[in-house]
């Protein structure tokens, strides 16, 4: 099986904290996630993150930009993922709203120290509030330096 290029979207407000929702309705499902989805043929990563954004949250974001990328192995579902992660601003006071409610059970605001905190629980097998989908686990495995 080929591996299939994700991209995932930090959403930032004003104050610096982003978008996060619970998957459902695919592989990861019950697992804390980035707005996102697959590139398109042809598509670049950053038309893919302001589509995929307004698509799932309604957001529209500017500034768009790479921040790191990942590389991860879903044995349990048999997939394998490059996800590229980009970063994007919204307008201030602007809530995502569930407009895909078969793929997320809800939107919500997020620092990166409680993202941190969430991933690092899980990490060490401890008991977690918030599991998180494995490509953005993999920014703490594989890119233990990476801040947002």
């Amino acid at each position: 099986m080929d591996p299939k290029v994700g991209v995932g979207v930090f959403v930032f407000n004003a104050a610096g904290k982003f978008v996060i929702g619970k998957r459902k309705g695919s592989h990861g499902a019950g697992t804390w996630g980035l707005p996102g989805g697959h590139l398109e043929f042809g598509e670049s990563f950053e038309t893919c993150a302001a589509r995929e954004t307004l698509e799932e949250t309604g957001l529209k974001i500017r500034d768009v930009r790479f921040l790191n990328a990942t590389n991860s192995i879903m044995e349990a579902e048999h997939k394998h993922y490059v996800t590229i992660f980009m970063g994007g601003v919204c307008e201030d006071n602007v809530d995502p709203q569930i407009l895909e409610p078969e793929k997320c059970e809800g939107w919500g605001w997020i620092s990166w120290d409680e993202l941190r905190v969430y991933g690092e629980e899980q990490m060490k097998g401890a008991g977690f509030e918030r599991k998180l989908f494995l490509p953005l686990l993999e920014l703490f495995r594989q890119r233990p330096d990476f801040r947002v």
